[in-house]
């Protein structure tokens, strides 16, 4: 896929939720964090709804069913259905459909998510490479997931049964703080078994073959929190997309985001869905945004003016942008960070 390099957030005349007609929201971070709604989530996503925008939950955790993500967002006020949700479990049960014939018994490392949608692509969850598996798929299975199950991982691969996993995120937040995600326990087995997974959750294509399918989104608008997943899948998909900094993403990693990792537009928090958003434009040898301008200089980023400390971060998006090209961007921006407080 060719796209042109963005240098550039952009800005929109129009609120994102009339000029998109579905909103594929990531979860964690981006709706709830820990278990409890995010601020301004409830009522920002139910304005967006009554205004005829769709919404549909993507979420790379493959350990909870569509029902029971369902039932924990109706629960925080969010009323929700079980086809609002998209699991990598799905996406990856769909993968390994279309690899192995129908009925095929498939070794489980993970969670009830993963057998659900296993089921539901008409394939047999089992639980020992003695079942003679005919493909291993391992998915987040929470913090009490047995040790032994990657063992029985290995042994299955070890015999040259292909090995697929939900997804690869290293992390996974929690009402503690950053916890292990999929992608540790996916290196696990990888370092075990010399083995590579296929995988499908995002920011890989089987992920967004599985949303626009059930979804049947036209006109697509990707929220999330996460560059490496959540952008990098708008990316890949070639839709646009939202970045809220209610999750894990910082200012200077968005600063330094390569192509793939930089959003259409960037927001405090999904409030940003009911607004237009600001344009970025050329000043000089610089770029402006509301009341800042931002200019790349020798070894750092400059920022001057007053406003609003989003505008000012759109604005150094651009200069960090622009000055890298089809890289990553090395100036400093810690101090014309600090000025927006972020």
């Amino acid at each position: 896929m060719s796209q042109s390099v963005r240098t550039s957030p952009d800005g929109s005349a129009r609120a994102l939720s009339e000029a998109y007609d579905t909103a594929l929201l990531d979860l964690d971070g981006v709706v709830y964090a820990g278990g409890n709604a995010i601020a301004h989530a409830v009522d920002s996503l139910a304005t967006a709804r009554a205004g005829g925008m769709r919404l549909a939950y993507v979420t790379n955790n493959a350990l909870r069913t569509p029902d029971a993500v369902a039932e924990h967002l109706t629960e925080l006020g969010i009323p929700t259905g079980a086809d609002d949700v998209i699991t990598s479990a799905q996406a990856v049960a769909r993968l390994i459909s279309e690899q192995v014939p129908a009925g095929s018994r498939v070794l489980v490392i993970g969670g009830e998510g993963l057998r659900v949608a296993l089921r539901e692509r008409g394939l047999e969850p089992v639980d020992s490479a003695e079942d003679e598996p005919v493909a291993v798929v391992q998915g987040y299975g929470g913090p009490d997931l047995a040790w032994g199950r990657f063992a029985e991982a290995c042994y299955a691969i070890a015999r040259g049964v292909p090995w697929f996993a939900s997804n690869t995120d290293l992390t996974i937040p929690s009402a503690r703080g950053i916890a292990p995600g999929n992608g540790a326990a996916v290196e696990v087995v990888r370092i075990a078994t010399g083995a590579e997974p296929q995988v499908a959750g995002k920011p890989l294509p089987p992920m967004h073959k599985e949303t626009i399918l059930r979804t049947g989104a036209e006109r697509p608008l990707v929220v999330g929190d996460r560059l490496d997943t959540d952008i990098e899948g708008a990316f890949n998909g070639d839709v646009d997309s939202l970045l809220v900094l209610t999750g894990v993403t910082d200012g200077a990693q968005l600063l330094a985001a390569p192509p793939q990792h930089r959003p259409t537009y960037v927001d405090a928090d999904l409030r940003g869905m009911l607004t237009g958003q600001p344009e970025v434009t050329e000043a000089g040898d610089g770029f402006r945004c509301g009341g800042w301008t931002a200019t790349a200089g020798r070894d750092r980023l400059e920022l001057d003016g007053e406003g609003e400390p989003l505008d000012g971060l759109r604005a150094l998006c651009a200069a960090a942008w622009t000055a890298a090209g089809d890289g990553s961007c090395a100036l400093d921006g810690e101090k014309a960070l600090a000025r927006l407080g972020l």
